[in-house]
């Protein structure tokens, strides 16, 4: 017979010589302490591993919307391009702020932009061809074509003071937001290229409102 088993007929025969009263006692006492033990769990997990974090602010629409609750965690997160990630930052009242933003470099990549078409170029180091991003996730605006028909373009870049080409520096990440026309991001000399020690972590998920419950690609 296995230690494992012994223990519990051991355990089973203890209980049956308790009166009816102590074992419902005894039964209560276990179950707070499973219920003690998986809150503690719960507490450790979102204190350490996953953070639910809330969206202020239009600058990822259409991607995530102001007052989404997101569940965000940087276990074992290395920063790639396409990620949409929280990162911590002092703004101008000395107060650090979660803004969330997606990585569009990683470091060593250059990027470059067209302001007039709102594209984004980038270029792998010791590479001498430059990429346009494909960004179906970024915001449109509404417009006609030649011949009047309801169309789509893209929504141009304000400048807010980015020249490129620019290099990502060893460590750092080139972040923007998806509603390009209203987002301070890494074009902006305020935030520019983001330090990756900074990133709380990647955005997994919406858990908020339910109707909006996703995960997020």
């Amino acid at each position: 017979m296995s230690k494992t088993k012994k223990k519990a007929e051991e355990e089973k025969a203890e209980l049956e010589k308790l009166s009816p009263g102590e074992r419902g006692r005894r039964e209560i006492y276990d179950w707070i302490q499973s219920l003690m033990a998986a809150l503690i769990f719960c507490v450790l997990l979102f204190s350490f591993c996953i953070r639910l974090i809330d969206v202020h602010g239009p600058s990822m629409m259409p991607t995530l919307y102001e007052g989404n609750k997101m569940l965000v965690s940087n276990v074992f997160y290395t920063p790639k391009a396409g990620d949409i990630v929280v990162f911590r930052k002092v703004d101008e009242n000395n107060e650090e702020k979660a803004l969330v933003k997606r990585i569009i470099a990683t470091e060593g990549q250059e990027i470059k932009i067209d302001f007039d078409r709102g594209i984004i170029y980038v270029r792998e180091p010791d590479s001498e061809d430059w990429t346009a991003l494909q960004e179906p996730y970024i915001r449109h605006v509404e417009a006609k074509d030649e011949f009047g028909n309801d169309a789509q373009k893209l929504e141009p870049l304000d400048k807010w003071g980015f020249i490129g080409p620019q290099t990502v520096p060893e460590g750092h990440v080139f972040v923007l937001g998806d509603n390009r026309n209203q987002s301070r991001d890494s074009r902006n000399s305020s935030i520019g290229m983001v330090d990756a020690r900074l990133i709380i972590g990647k955005v997994y998920a919406i858990v908020y409102p339910i109707s909006e419950m996703r995960w997020v690609r």
